[in-house]
């Protein structure tokens, strides 16, 4: 009796995990995705900033985020993208559906972004002077994926 109580409760836990994660509209995912938009923004800023003289040239911290650039363009991008959060089916998102009708183009975007993130890592600790065109580089890369696959802002 007590196995036949202990699985009904797990079944139920289970239904209700399940029920919760269907009715959740792609949250965590949603969270995943935008998360790592905001790791790329900030250490770009970080990045940017030096190269633009707002802040004074660090060595140690470009190259601390040039790091953290490659190793968010290595995060596989395929589950926090799954299809129906797109902004026509849920709210919270810009993501455009030619994320999926376009798929190839979007993965290419993302590994021009990891090539662009590798050339910062290879610039980032050399000095000011060489940060210039590889912000030029990552920032292209964003703005290509942006103006294709994200829905402008409200």
């Amino acid at each position: 009796m007590k196995t036949l109580i202990t699985s009904a409760v797990a079944a139920a836990t289970l239904f209700t995990g399940t029920m919760t994660f269907a009715q959740d509209g792609f949250s965590a995912e949603m969270k995943a995705r935008q998360g790592q938009f905001r790791i790329m923004a900030i250490n770009l800023g970080i990045i940017g900033d030096m190269a633009q003289g707002k802040t004074e040239y660090d060595a140690a911290a470009a190259q601390s985020a040039a790091d953290t650039l490659v190793a968010v363009s290595m995060i596989q991008q395929g589950p926090m993208w799954p299809v129906g959060s797109d902004d026509m089916s849920i709210e919270g998102t810009r993501a455009q559906t030619t994320i999926w009708d376009q798929n190839d183009d979007f993965v290419a975007k993302w590994t021009d972004f990891g090539t662009a993130a590798v050339a910062i890592q290879a610039a980032a600790s050399g000095g000011l002077e060489g940060l210039g065109p590889v912000m030029g580089q990552i920032g292209g890369t964003c703005k290509a994926c942006h103006d294709t696959h994200r829905a402008p802002a409200n």
